[in-house]
């Protein structure tokens, strides 16, 4: 089901937006991937390659936190809390049991990480028009690449954020690079050393492709008549799809695809 919440702004974006003048800020796990899809941060220890040990701690600390992510009555004050223990738990788990870059490309591989019906065709007519596209994922930047790369998209048009791990010359992981990117804090304006900032800061309009509503914040505070926010709503469809309809303009139900946004956008 798609639900368009107003389509009096959406008509008058869809005359305005151009690929000149347009910037999409665009979520990766769950978004770009489909909602079945393994996440980025579980991609990395697939269990043909990672120690039995640390897939049960990742599994149990995700059962915790991920019914709490998709949990809109919890106040944002706590649940900024709770996502920040479960991202950097699941980041001292790595740090715990030292993930060496052939294990994470290994993993990578091997996994069922897929993206969503649509997602590479879109992100190929993204790059065919130019049009500037920041994937900015509280997942696994190092995955994100590799996923791109193996579907032939890692375009010169897109440019990642996220939480990428850094290795040393053996291939040992050293640490994640830059400040840790989570649910609650993905907002491309607290960001800092961006290298596109001049770029995207040019563009008059911007869209915000995700599958949370935190993910809005993605774009930054911009105008309402100038952005356009369209969520994908994967779960917790009958609790969460009022408060989706609310604060996204168009929402999208779990069987919906990119396909469908092509053609409410008319790309």
């Amino acid at each position: 089901m798609i639900y368009l919440n107003n389509e009096k702004k959406i008509n008058k974006l869809r005359e305005t937006m151009n690929k000149e003048n347009t910037c999409i800020f665009i979520d990766y796990d769950r978004t770009i991937t489909s909602s079945n899809s393994v996440d980025s941060w579980m991609a990395i220890v697939n269990k043909k390659v990672a120690d039995e040990k640390l897939l049960d701690e990742l599994n149990k600390c995700n059962k915790k936190y991920s019914a709490i992510e998709l949990d809109y009555t919890i106040n944002e004050k706590d649940k900024d809390k709770y996502m920040l223990e479960w991202y950097q738990g699941s980041m001292n788990l790595y740090y715990k049991y030292n993930i060496t870059k052939e294990q994470m490309e290994k993993s990578i591989y091997n996994s069922n990480l897929s993206l969503r019906k649509g997602g590479k065709d879109f992100l190929t007519k993204l790059h065919e028009n130019n049009v500037l596209t920041i994937i900015l994922s509280a997942g696994i930047g190092n995955v994100i690449e590799q996923s791109l790369r193996e579907e032939q998209c890692n375009y010169n048009n897109i440019h990642i954020i996220s939480n990428f791990i850094k290795f040393d010359k053996n291939g040992n992981m050293k640490k994640f690079q830059d400040n840790l990117i989570y649910t609650c804090n993905k907002n491309i304006d607290k960001l800092q050393n961006l290298k596109k900032k001049e770029e995207i800061e040019k563009k008059e309009y911007r869209i915000v492709i995700g599958d949370l509503i935190e993910d809005i914040a993605m774009m930054g505070e911009y105008p309402e008549e100038k952005s356009l926010k369209i969520g994908f709503l994967n779960g917790n469809i009958s609790e969460n799809l009022k408060i989706y309809n609310e604060n996204f303009d168009i929402v999208l139900t779990e069987e919906n695809n990119f396909y469908d946004i092509e053609k409410i956008l008319k790309i």
